[in-house]
C-alpha cells in the first residue's frame, strides 16, 4: 500500500496540447486515469474493455453513446457499462478522471 497525496487539478496541463493523459493507478483491467482536453477537442468514438465512470474535475464535457448525449459539468459523474460505443467533445477546456473497472 502507498500514501500520495496529489492535487488533480495540477496533475497535467492543457495549455500547451490539445490532449493529455495521465495513468495514476494500473492493475489487469483496472485504472484510474486523468484525462485533459481543450475545448473543441474530441475522444473519437471507441468502446471501453471495462465498466467505466468519467468524474468531471473541471470545465463541460458531453459524452455521446449512440443516439443519447450525456452533458457533464464540474463535480459529475457518469458510469457506463463495457462495450457501450461512445465519444468526448470538450465544451471548455477540461479534465476529467477515467475510473475502469
Amino acid at each position: 500500500m502507498f500514501y500520495n497525496v496529489l492535487k488533480a487539478k495540477d496533475i497535467i496541463n492543457i495549455k500547451d496540447k490539445k490532449f493529455e493523459h495521465k495513468i495514476l493507478l494500473e492493475k489487469n483491467d483496472s485504472s484510474l486515469k486523468i484525462i485533459g482536453l481543450q475545448k473543441d477537442e474530441i475522444i473519437d468514438t471507441h468502446t471501453s474493455e471495462s465498466d467505466a465512470a468519467v468524474y468531471l474535475l473541471d470545465g463541460e464535457i458531453e459524452l455521446h453513446f449512440d443516439a443519447e448525449k450525456f452533458k457533464l459539468d464540474k463535480g459529475d459523474i457518469l458510469m457506463f457499462k463495457k462495450d457501450k460505443e461512445h465519444k468526448v467533445l470538450a465544451l471548455k477546456d477540461s479534465k476529467f478522471f477515467l475510473i475502469k473497472i
